[in-house]
């Protein structure tokens, strides 16, 4: 994954991108999560299964690292 996802601030405001390329990671995850398959973010992004991998995985660990922290309940009801 590190070899794939780059982190420059002269790219993209030094926003998590895939190696060589302009595309960010979360412009990768928002595609999966809003539906795209994998297939049509390859063909639009022009990126390889292996970097939709790192980009989720990029994803799994900034999760694991992060401090949870419970929503107020009005923010749950929205």
């Amino acid at each position: 994954m590190h070899e794939r996802i780059v982190i420059d601030p002269e790219i993209q405001h030094g926003k998590p991108v895939i190696r060589g390329t302009r595309v960010p990671v979360a412009r990768i995850l928002g595609g999966l999560a809003g539906g795209m398959t994998p297939e049509e973010v390859m063909k639009e992004y022009e990126i390889t299964a292996a970097d939709i991998q790192a980009a989720l995985q990029y994803a799994v660990e900034l999760i694991e690292q992060e401090e949870f922290h419970p929503l107020p309940h009005h923010a749950l009801s929205r």
